[in-house]
């Protein structure tokens, strides 16, 4: 079905090669899960099957592709999108509607199919992947995980033989990861051809036929799923990768914070225009210190907490206290700061450094730039200080928005979604740079859907649900129950 003969890749100019003789053969019909430490190749080996590396991404190329016996370089005006199927860690990336049905058919449009048929295939697509709710909407009305699943689905609809999937559950909340893991077993019991680089990989355990371990451009070793799941977990911790039976996972040690209070919200409600409130009535602390986890499902009020308290969004009714001191949403702006789940919101440099030199909003000190350099370090970013910050990958991106946030002079952060897309060795080095922030006595409040990373990480808990705390607890063996059966985790 495909087979990769002794590829040898690097982008632009570059003299390093971010893929390294590789050759492999996939069978028809197997899924395929490429695993390794970000950089090593994963993306770039994806890239190569759906044809954007060298036609969209240039670059010198040794070695050859084929599919079907048919190099990938002799499909021609757009034959190979009918072969292959790309779904990509930004469902944006891939829009060219701003209709969610509009979106499903384009891609039947673009290869000539008859309206009769378009019809018949998006209303199929909307019926197997269960996603009716989601036609005739605005596009940019939709959380990330619908997004993901209205570009699952127009790719569905032009029906391909493979499937290539670039981290597709990376900003994805549990239920939505649910949904995808069906997907996939939906497109393996219709015979499809499944590729895909994860690092999240739990909860294709059960769906992978074979596991690729790549590192540093090259494919180190290729795994039958029963061989890889009988690593045991410091085995597989070696290889950098992350949990594979997240039920095994324990709590450590929760810190105990320093008993002054920093933060606090009383009766807290925010609004859109006329809907209903979007939050209503969060009463809450936070201790100096204290890593607090929020977690609850897609639009539960998470993100619009964060943005009301650290001055983005008024409230409409309740009041803040900053070392108890109440604040207004202008005055709250200047000493909470908020990193965004999309990082790409926040960068504006044209190199990762000066990213971090012009993020201060003050005047510069001997002690700015001595932290920057710590954060370069911390987040493995150093090598990458010249390049522009929009040419990373989106594990890159994540941990310069990291860097970013912990550059600002204040004591109070909001980090949403931090580790989506991060392997296991950064996920704990944002974890680390949080510990640190702990024992400088900072605040952090972290949105997240990372169980590993909750576990690794917090102190406590604060779970939203329609818009108000179910839970406000800290982080102990008591909770771990509850917290497995939000986080679908599969007790087996």
């Amino acid at each position: 079905m495909i087979d990769i003969k002794d590829v040898s890749f690097s982008y632009g100019e570059k003299k390093e090669k971010a893929l390294d003789h590789v050759s492999m053969h996939i069978n028809k019909g197997e899924c395929v899960l490429l695993v390794g430490l970000s950089g090593c190749g994963k993306t770039t080996l994806t890239r190569l099957i759906n044809g954007l590396v060298p036609s969209f991404y240039e670059g010198r190329i040794d070695g050859e592709v084929l599919i079907e016996g048919k190099a990938v370089t002799e499909y021609k005006d757009g034959s190979l999108s009918q072969k292959v199927g790309s779904v990509f860690q930004n469902p944006r990336s891939q829009f060219f509607n701003v209709d969610t049905t509009g979106e499903i058919a384009f891609g039947c449009e673009n290869i000539g199919i008859s309206h009769e048929q378009i019809l018949e295939r998006v209303t199929n697509a909307s019926r197997d992947l269960e996603i009716g709710n989601l036609l005739n909407r605005d596009i940019f009305s939709l959380s990330g995980g619908e997004k993901q699943l209205v570009a699952i689905a127009s790719v569905y609809a032009m029906n391909p033989d493979i499937y290539v999937m670039d981290e597709p559950s990376a900003n994805l909340d549990m239920e939505v990861t649910e949904r995808l893991k069906k997907i996939v077993a939906l497109l393996k019991s219709q015979g499809k051809t499944i590729i895909i680089a994860e690092h999240r990989i739990a909860y294709l355990r059960d769906l992978a036929d074979r596991i690729v371990y790549m590192k540093n451009g090259s494919i180190i070793q290729d795994y039958l799923k029963n061989d890889f799941l009988a690593f045991t977990d410091n085995e597989r911790k070696n290889m950098g990768l992350r949990a594979v039976f997240p039920e095994r996972l324990c709590i450590k040690a929760a810190h105990q914070s320093k008993t002054a209070e920093i933060l606090a919200t009383q009766n807290l409600s925010v609004n859109y225009s006329k809907h209903e409130p979007l939050i209503t009535s969060i009463s809450t602390t936070a201790n100096v210190g204290e890593v607090i986890g929020i977690i609850g499902r897609n639009g539960q009020g998470k993100s619009t907490f964060a943005k009301c308290v650290c001055g983005l969004l008024k409230e409409a009714a309740g009041k803040i206290f900053v070392n108890g001191t109440p604040l207004s949403p202008k005055q709250r702006a200047g000493k909470i700061y908020l990193a965004m789940q999309e990082p790409g919101y926040q960068l504006f440099a044209d190199s990762v450094e000066k990213e971090l030199r012009i993020s201060f909003g003050r005047k510069k000190t001997e002690a700015d730039g001595v932290r920057a350099e710590q954060l370069l370090e911390h987040l493995n970013l150093t090598e990458k200080r010249e390049y522009h910050p929009l040419s990373l990958s989106g594990g890159e991106k994540q941990r310069l928005s990291v860097a970013t946030a912990l550059m600002q002079d204040t004591h109070i952060f909001f980090l949403d979604e931090p580790t989506s897309g991060l392997d296991l060795e950064n996920m704990n080095r944002v974890s680390a740079l949080l510990n640190d922030l702990r024992t400088e006595g900072k605040t952090t409040f972290v949105i997240t859907h990372d169980y590993e990373f909750l576990l690794n990480t917090c102190d406590r808990v604060l779970w939203l649900d329609q818009g108000t705390i179910r839970e406000d607890v800290r982080l102990t063996v008591e909770i771990l129950p509850a917290l497995q059966e939000f986080f679908k985790i599969n007790q087996k």
